[in-house]
């Protein structure tokens, strides 16, 4: 597939170095800065065009004639959405995905018409066939995982049915120093498959009698209404968040004030610009909003920072969010967040006072990925840093082929990936090695290794 993306940021570059390490793949990247290209195009395989993203030269230069697919990642949601109608007007590009960061434009979806399935004749508004709101998904993101105190990632998969969640195994979970197996005689009405572990940075191929260790790193699967119960097996339950501190009013610190103020949260924000606190407070209906630095100690002291359950760090600088993080914990607020771009840093922290490090890229990759792979795919998710995956797909074809009609057990799966449930029609059903897979099930699988997913997607394909 020939893919052009436009834009070079953390978005960019996290779309592009995914995308590009499929095969099947022919990426171009569009830039106004040489000198972020010429990086980009030393570290991986892609082809490069500096310009404007929204030129009708610039993407004739990058063979929008023939490509595929548009991804508009610049940080102007207006030069996307021209970047993607010109892609249309001009060279009939079949597919073309914009990120839109401004609510003002995805709250008024009827502005944006697919041409895909059936192209119309004439466009009543810009022809962005899907678009990427990382602040929406960065906001849904943390909200799951203040919803699950203890968790590091919290995925959703059959429409939120099924849900995938990593934590640390801490001693005083009930199956920490036990066999996996154990949690059968411990929540016997609970159906749950441990997808995979990581000790001491490595990862373990799970099975019944596999012993869960102290300080584990566990993804495990379970339907949403279990996953607290399951949570309670591998760490001593919390709980529920009640106060929550948020430094940064930027776009995604309001969203998630708005979000936890629905849940009744106790929340408050804390935003260095006076101008920007003042429109925050107007907009936020029962949240403190605070004009300060977040990473002043006096003021998080008369704040009452030790009695905060959790405290996102999500303004615009990772440095200041990593400083005022790990302040936060010093002063003794239960659980920190950090909102963090690069992943370097990301995993830097995590493994230190930081409990969750939030990649945005990371977190936004996600959709992208799903929509580039559909048909079969319906969802991806990126996981441990972007080395591993967990992806919803659907199987077709006749029984007695690949996977239909095969027990899990018999299908040739490479290393390190793991069917790990089946959701048909409106079972969920956890995959054990003598499942038979049927016509048109949902199989979410693990991928310990992500370069794999081609492997994996072959033995899908109808």
């Amino acid at each position: 597939m020939k893919i052009i993306i436009l834009g070079a940021g953390q978005v960019g570059r996290t779309a592009a170095q995914h995308l590009a390490r499929e095969e099947a793949n022919d990426v171009t990247v569009v830039d106004t800065d040489d000198e972020l290209l010429r990086d980009l195009q030393d570290r991986i395989d892609i082809r490069t065009v500096q310009g404007n993203a929204a030129s009708p030269r610039t993407l004739e230069l990058a063979g929008a004639g023939d490509a595929d697919m548009i991804v508009a990642l610049t940080n102007s949601d207006e030069v996307n959405m021209v970047a993607c109608q010109v892609a249309w007007t001009l060279f009939g590009t079949t597919t073309k995905i914009a990120r839109i960061r401004s609510q003002a434009y995805t709250q008024r979806p009827e502005i944006f018409v697919s041409t895909e399935d059936e192209p119309p004749t004439q466009l009543s508004g810009f022809a962005v066939d899907m678009y990427l709101s990382p602040e929406e998904s960065v906001t849904a993101y943390i909200e799951r995982l203040v919803r699950y105190p203890g968790a590091l990632q919290v995925v959703d998969f059959a429409d939120s049915r099924v849900r995938l969640v990593g934590l640390r195994a801490v001693k005083g979970g009930l199956l920490v120093g036990q066999p996996i197996r154990a949690i059968r005689q411990h929540i016997p009405q609970v159906d749950a498959r441990v997808a995979a572990i990581y000790r001491a940075g490595h990862s373990i191929d799970p099975d019944g009698d596999t012993v869960i260790e102290h300080n584990d790193e566990v993804f495990f699967i379970a339907a949403t209404v279990d996953i607290r119960n399951v949570m309670s097996e591998m760490r001593k339950a919390e709980d529920p968040v009640k106060r929550v501190v948020i430094a940064g009013g930027g776009n995604i610190g309001l969203r998630l004030a708005q979000k936890l103020e629905e849940g009744n949260h106790q929340v408050k924000v804390i935003e260095r610009s006076n101008a920007r606190a003042r429109e925050v407070a107007e907009k936020l209906r029962n949240t403190i909003v605070l004009n300060g630095d977040a990473a002043d100690e006096e003021l998080l002291v008369e704040e009452n920072i030790d009695s905060a359950d959790v405290f996102c760090a999500l303004t615009n600088s990772e440095e200041a969010n990593i400083l005022s993080a790990l302040l936060a914990k010093r002063l003794g607020a239960h659980r920190v967040m950090a909102l963090i771009t690069r992943p370097a840093y990301a995993e830097l922290m995590q493994a230190g006072p930081i409990d969750v490090a939030i990649s945005p890229q990371t977190v936004t990759i996600g959709s992208l990925l799903a929509y580039v792979r559909r048909g079969d795919v319906v969802m991806v998710h990126s996981l441990r840093g972007g080395t591993a995956e967990a992806m919803e797909t659907v199987a077709h074809g006749a029984r007695g082929g690949k996977v239909v009609g095969r027990a899990v057990e018999d299908i040739n799966l490479p290393d390190g990936a793991r069917i790990i449930t089946l959701v048909r029609g409106s079972q969920v059903i956890m995959a054990h090695h003598d499942t038979v897979i049927e016509t048109d099930d949902h199989v979410i699988l693990f991928l310990a290794d992500r370069r794999h997913v081609e492997q994996v997607e072959r033995l899908f394909q109808s």
